[in-house]
């Protein structure tokens, strides 16, 4: 078992990647910590998968550093460690600059960047103090070649990488990996509501000739989080079936 007896925080966790991404870790017995903002959603993920393993849910705004820290004291109250954090929470809010608001620019930026970093501030001591942990954070393609209509978005992505840069060159002497995922166009919820014709368009400008599952980017966190990838370090890893080449 990859993740045996590991502590997993995954916010976004209640679904599409994130729900994925707890169920696959939950078959590499980690303990998992759902923290998401949708309570519903929360405690169904909670009741779907607890026949897998131990998951927990807490309810969390990312945005907010009060909320983040009680999902960190929550989670040490329960098992005294937490060995990876999964940055996945995020949103979109879709418009071209010139009919952008300033709270859709502000609301994707608070949830999307700050919550990152909300959230990897209140972590990053527990695995100093322990001297090993494993931090990912979710990107996007839109972050790399950016998207149409998706200013806020595409800017928070960009950021990302940025602060996973800054962050491995800060903690990898602390014993703490560092990276992130960049996914591509992912058949989410989210998407799944599009019409056809936009399915069909991004299925075009992909390689592999179809989008990507939410269990695709699941295993790529996967491998981020495990013994496996001990020496890769300030990496972003391209999950897009080869959008772009």
């Amino acid at each position: 078992m990859r993740l045996l007896d590991k502590v997993a925080i995954i916010t976004g966790g209640a679904s599409g990647i994130g729900r994925a991404a707890a169920e696959r870790f939950l078959d590499e017995r980690a303990n998992v910590i759902i923290a998401d903002f949708n309570e519903a959603s929360g405690e169904r993920a909670v009741a779907d998968l607890k026949g897998k393993g131990n998951v927990h849910y807490v309810l969390t705004d990312v945005a907010n550093q009060a909320s983040v820290l009680e999902l960190v004291e929550q989670t040490l109250t329960l098992y005294g460690r937490i060995d990876i954090l999964i940055n996945n929470a995020g949103i979109t809010d879709d418009a071209t600059l010139v009919k952008m608001s300033e709270e859709q620019f502000d609301r994707v930026i608070w949830i999307n960047l700050k919550g990152v970093y909300n959230c990897t501030q209140a972590v990053v001591p527990t695995m100093i103090e322990r001297g090993k942990g494993k931090i990912i954070n979710t990107s996007s393609v839109s972050g790399v070649y950016g998207n149409f209509g998706q200013t806020n978005y595409a800017a928070t992505k960009a950021a990302v990488v940025g602060m996973t840069k800054s962050w491995a060159k800060e903690f990898g002497r602390k014993g703490i990996n560092v990276n992130a995922v960049a996914p591509g166009f992912t058949m989410t919820e989210m998407v799944a509501k599009m019409p056809g014709k936009v399915i069909e368009k991004m299925k075009g400008s992909i390689s592999l000739n179809r989008l990507g599952q939410p269990e695709d980017i699941a295993n790529a966190y996967l491998f981020l989080a495990s013994d496996e990838s001990e020496y890769v370090h300030g990496h972003v890893l391209h999950v897009d079936g080869g959008i772009m080449m």
